[in-house]
């Protein structure tokens, strides 16, 4: 006999050996049926899924979410029509008129969300990073498949023209054997300022709410919204926020299916003395079955006194594929081939606006294999950037020197190291003040999805954190 259980008693507790949940019901979508979206965070990225996916033929926004109050109404005023509004994302939940909802949330809340979009019988589009941990990255992936819901990874790229037209280039050998990549986000931040004492929290925000599964600590950033990225219990740095997209492009073109077998990173947060806790200067350094992967991370200038970000073969942000017979370049812009002579071969078109309808398109369809970023293609790409966090979070402060013996057998790794150290001094660091920070080389268990050898067990300590207990996700999904 099948035991019903509601969405509140399987996200809190689990599920009792033996039990069946039964599948809340949800509409069995045809070819011409409207789509009814609920968007989940309206925030920059909140805001952008509201217009975007209004506009799309047969779908209609008939839902949206914030735990601030104050974010909902601007970002629906363009509307024709006026979608609900739910200061608590469970209304939606709980709403039969919901087919999928678009969860835009601050990081610690899109697996959970996920999770209980799952449950709840709704098909779900996540935005990246599609967790804040690789524990909970792969319980989404399992309710997804649990509860038969098509759940898309919000890295567009993968609806990408161009990315597309690549990966078939390089993986037919068109360019001959990859040797290495150099995977780069060299954009430009600020610092986030620094405040000595809690910040209060604006009446208009459920604060309880916003935390969700994270821990409840106060406030300590001079912006409510967005800073959250550069702490460690709600955000994922740089490496989670723009890694996902070019590392996922990574995965993408070379055609892996799962993640490196190692990591070893390196990097600071230099020049700037602020509340915020993750590196902006991070190199992580990849190894997969012969091919090296640097991840190049730098949110200061060039220079101090200027607005320019660094390059690296000219790029600022992208990937550079260096192969036996030549080079590709690509990225959200598109891209380029060149020979060995530096002659352009080919161009790679960019077409981003294509990953929303690619949902939609599934979403009739019933079909999985429609989705360009099915989230476990998401879970995986984003474990690489918890893999390249873990890596610095349990490092020690080291030398110059340290760090580049630690990547000598690949010199793309220590060049890059030269040019983090050259750009802190161009911005008046202080390396003694601050230094630098070498995680250790960790080896990555791709089936159990755990860290093993050296250095594991403090590694593996960050594969998930002690969630709060009336957000927490189960073991049992």
């Amino acid at each position: 006999m099948a035991v019903q259980l509601n969405r509140r008693d399987v996200i809190r507790g689990g599920l009792a050996a033996g039990a069946t949940v039964v599948l809340p019901k949800s509409r069995v979508l045809g070819a011409n049926d409207d789509i009814r979206i609920a968007i989940m965070g309206c925030g920059v990225m909140g805001g952008g899924h509201i217009k975007k996916f209004d506009r799309l033929p047969g779908v209609r926004v008939v839902a949206v979410s914030d735990p601030d109050l104050t974010r909902m109404d601007g970002k629906t005023a363009s509307l024709s029509h006026k979608p609900e509004k739910h200061q608590d994302f469970r209304r939606i939940l709980d709403d039969k008129n919901v087919d999928a909802v678009v969860i835009a949330t601050p990081n610690h809340w899109h697996s959970p969300m996920a999770i209980m979009a799952c449950q709840a019988g709704k098909h779900a589009y996540v935005q990246k990073p599609v967790s804040h941990n690789i524990w909970e990255g792969r319980k989404m992936v399992e309710a997804a498949r649990k509860y038969d819901r098509l759940v898309q990874a919000g890295t567009q790229h993968r609806s990408c023209p161009g990315v597309a037209e690549a990966a078939k280039d390089i993986q037919s050998g068109k360019f001959g054997k990859v040797l290495w990549v150099h995977c780069l986000i060299l954009n430009l931040r600020e610092s986030i300022g620094k405040v000595s004492t809690p910040q209060s929290i604006p009446a208009h925000i459920d604060y309880d709410l916003w935390c969700g599964p994270a821990p409840k600590t106060p406030v300590m950033r001079q912006s409510f919204h967005y800073d959250w990225h550069w702490q460690w219990n709600w955000g994922d740095g740089e490496m989670g926020n723009w890694g996902p997209h070019y590392i996922d492009d990574v995965r993408h073109i070379l055609g892996w299916d799962d993640v490196p077998q190692s990591v070893i990173a390196a990097g600071s947060r230099s020049v700037w003395d602020d509340n915020g806790e993750t590196p902006n200067m991070h190199v992580a350094l990849f190894q997969r079955d012969g091919i090296n992967v640097v991840v190049d991370v730098r949110n200061l200038p060039r220079q101090a006194g200027t607005t320019e970000a660094a390059t690296y073969m000219g790029l600022e942000h992208g990937n550079v594929f260096v192969c036996e017979s030549g080079i590709v370049k690509i990225n959200l812009d598109g891209g380029q081939a060149y020979d060995q002579d530096g002659a352009l071969v080919k161009e790679y078109k960019s077409n981003l606006g294509l990953h929303e309808a690619n949902f939609i398109k599934a979403l009739h369809s019933g079909q999985r294999s429609d989705l360009n970023a099915e989230i476990e293609i998401g879970h995986l790409s984003t474990t690489m950037c918890h893999m390249a966090n873990i890596s610095y979070r349990v490092g020690q402060q080291a030398t110059v020197d340290e760090i580049e013996q630690s990547m000598q057998e690949h010199e793309d790794a220590q060049e890059t190291i030269r040019a983090i150290v050259g750009q802190i001094d161009a911005n008046d660091g202080d390396l003694v003040a601050t230094p630098l920070v070498l995680g250790p080389r960790l080896d990555f268990d791709r089936v159990a999805e755990k860290f093993s050898g050296p250095h594991a067990e403090d590694a593996n300590r960050l594969l998930s954190y002690e969630m709060r207990n009336s957000y927490a996700v189960p073991d049992v999904v």
